[in-house]
């Protein structure tokens, strides 16, 4: 057996890992990140959530972010074809994909490259590469080899060279169809994973595949593991934390879908969009189990309007999509909002403008979402921060549109999307799911648009209700649901529609400050940012530096109290993943800067001064590129 050696296991900096593997012997560290990288198409991907969702269902914190190349077959053995996945795993939760990758496995030097060229690995790590490329006949591709070594070796990696495709064509034909699954048969080693629980994941990942695919997946994992332990003298190990209950594992669409199932809702209507699509997907294999209903439609209006139909019939009907099929949807949005009809939108937010990003992450839509309609269009706005609000976030939204007779937007994004996490398996509960549409004759006198005049709520009639009969129309409109232009009338209109989201305010708390209430910086944040912006705060209290956090759920309406929370703190900043200019760069100053997105909503709604830190650079922000810029702010060293 190796012998252990001790290793640091505290936090890392931008750029380090949090202990560095030994030559040889074992290590135990509270937790580690790695990453699986290879040319689109060769499995990087399933290998590494496979061994995430493995390492969770273990009793590890877990986390996973997929790299994913901007097309869709790009040219292999070239950097911009990496594709795969970074695991960050811990004793404790982990909340996001940390700084740098302690240990790599590269199918080729190329794809390596690409994660070193973006500052993704610790100094000192591990990388253990595929090792034909080095042997290769092709005087070009030796060549590109020898550069790229050169490159590396700015940095002290560790490189090992491993026989991936030699080991895998002793059991297949084809390379391709098993290196991913004796790429995990090593990390099961090196990680110490429980070889029969790695067996059940794969025959959980292949259970559509024919029995001889399975056994051969199963006999590329054990030879992988059986390697690794003749080969490689180090281990590490991340012990599990306490037992938590029983957990769930999935990624934040599949916990949009199943949200969506507990929630009640019965139609979901899209058209295919990355990195949104994969929500239809898992709703494509289960929804009708629990008589629901997956639409595609030819387009993302014809989508729009096909959710709007449906829920003004009564059903529960919601859309998903991401950037530019927001913009497509407008007008049925539009339409919603003005009729009054309930609709759930999600938004899963990509990198923009136009096409921009589609498989980068990016909080690109905020503003979109609230202003991106003509006239006054007022909308509930939500953003789940964690896999497990994505679920969550679901039943509220269906709630809510129904009880405001509103258009309620999730805001996830990318890093939502993709990312794989554990978290308590959730309990049903018959509140989830409201009750149908009161179908009992209309009250004499009763009008579609009976608005309370202090809530602004009215109650919803539905198709073939007795005595409901109304014509529904986009145009202005009295209680009556007849047209006019009266301005006393479009004056009302807009009052009730806007008064709905100030009765919600009233009934919502305000954010909880992480860290001490008052002090020197509070960082303000929105959606999947939380776990890194903790984080980093955390380190940065540590540091001796008076810095808080604070997460924001609800966007529109804003979660009370927030003017009295920043005025305990000296500065207020968010963090978030949109662009703003920087002061001193050419022609920009405080009068001229854009500003992020929350930043900008904030200093609107709240007439405080907000300044923000934001990045763009289409991956999920860092804790110690975060942590650089609280300490930027403090004047203690460069913004990163």
């Amino acid at each position: 057996m190796p012998t252990h050696v001790s290793a640091p296991t505290g936090p890392a900096e931008a750029g380090h890992d949090t202990g560095r593997i030994p030559l040889h012997g074992l290590v135990e560290l509270a937790e580690h990140t790695l990453e699986v990288v290879s040319d689109a198409g060769e499995g990087a991907q399933k290998c590494g959530q496979g061994f995430g969702a493995l390492s969770a269902r273990m009793g590890n914190g877990s986390w996973t972010v997929e790299i994913i190349p901007a097309e869709i077959q790009p040219p292999p053995r070239t950097p911009g074809s990496a594709s795969g996945v970074r695991i960050r795993i811990g004793t404790r939760e982990v909340t996001n994909w940390g700084d740098a990758a302690g240990l790599v496995i590269a199918f080729n030097e190329q794809v390596l490259l690409s994660r070193h060229r973006l500052d993704a690995l610790a100094d000192d790590a591990v990388i253990l590469l595929e090792k034909r490329w080095g042997e290769s006949d092709d005087p070009a591709v030796l060549a590109e080899w020898k550069a790229a070594l050169e490159e590396l070796s700015s940095k002290p990696y560790r490189i090992v060279l491993v026989p991936l495709e030699e080991q895998t064509l002793t059991v297949v034909d084809n390379p391709l169809h098993g290196k991913n699954m004796f790429a995990l048969g090593v990390l099961c080693r090196i990680y110490d994973r429980d070889l029969d629980r790695a067996r059940e994941q794969i025959l959980r990942q292949f259970k559509k595949k024919s029995r001889d695919v399975q056994q051969a997946n199963v006999r590329l994992l054990e030879l992988g593991a059986s390697w690794a332990k003749e080969n490689l003298d180090f281990q590490i190990r991340v012990p599990p934390g306490p037992e938590k209950g029983p957990m769930v594992v999935m990624n934040g669409n599949e916990a949009v879908g199943m949200g969506a199932i507990a929630s009640g809702m019965e139609l979901c209507a899209m058209y295919p969009i990355t990195p949104a699509t994969s929500v239809s997907h898992y709703l494509g294999d289960v929804f009708e189990r629990f008589g629901g209903i997956v639409h595609q439609a030819e387009d993302e209006i014809a989508a729009a309007g096909v959710a709007v139909g449906a829920s003004f019939a009564g059903k529960v009907a919601f859309t998903v999509t991401s950037g530019p099929g927001l913009a497509l949807k407008t007008e049925f949005l539009g339409l919603a909002v003005m009729t009054e009809t309930p609709l759930v939108v999600v938004d899963v937010q990509r990198g923009g403008p136009s096409t921009g990003l589609p498989t980068k992450v990016e909080q690109a839509d905020l503003l979109a979402v609230l202003f991106g309609q003509p006239g006054d269009a007022p909308k509930v706005v939500l953003a789940p921060a964690t896999i497990e609000e994505c679920f969550h976030c679901m039943i509220t939204a269906r709630r809510l549109a129904e009880a405001l007779r509103a258009v309620v937007v999730v805001l996830t994004d990318a890093n939502l999307a993709t990312g794989v996490t554990p978290f308590p398996r959730p309990v049903p509960q018959p509140d989830w799911q409201a009750t149908a549409p009161d179908g009992a004759p209309v009250a004499q006198g009763g009008k579609p648009y009976q608005w309370d005049p202090e809530t602004g709520l009215s109650t919803r009639f539905v198709p073939g209700q007795p005595g409901g009969m109304f014509t529904a129309t986009g145009l202005c409109h009295d209680e009556k649901s007849a047209v006019t232009y009266a301005p006393h009338v479009h004056q009302k209109g807009c009052t009730m529609r806007s008064r709905k989201l100030a009765a919600l305010q009233s009934t919502l708390q305000p954010p909880d400050v992480v860290g001490p209430d008052s002090g020197d910086l509070l960082v303000v944040g929105w959606g999947s940012t939380k776990g890194a912006i903790e984080e980093a705060c955390e380190r940065a209290r540590a540091e001796g530096l008076s810095v808080s956090s604070t997460h924001l759920t609800f966007l529109s309406p804003l979660q009370p109290g927030l003017r009295a929370i920043f005025e305990r703190f000296r500065r207020v900043m968010t963090v978030e993943i949109n662009y703003s200019d920087r002061v001193g760069d050419p022609f920009i100053t405080s009068e001229n800067r854009r500003m992020g997105q929350l930043a900008w909503l904030l200093r609107a709604q709240l007439l405080v001064d907000v300044d923000c830190w934001t990045r763009v650079m289409g991956e999920p922000l860092r804790p110690g590129q975060i942590l650089a810029g609280i300490r930027a702010k403090f004047g203690k060293g460069a913004d990163s």
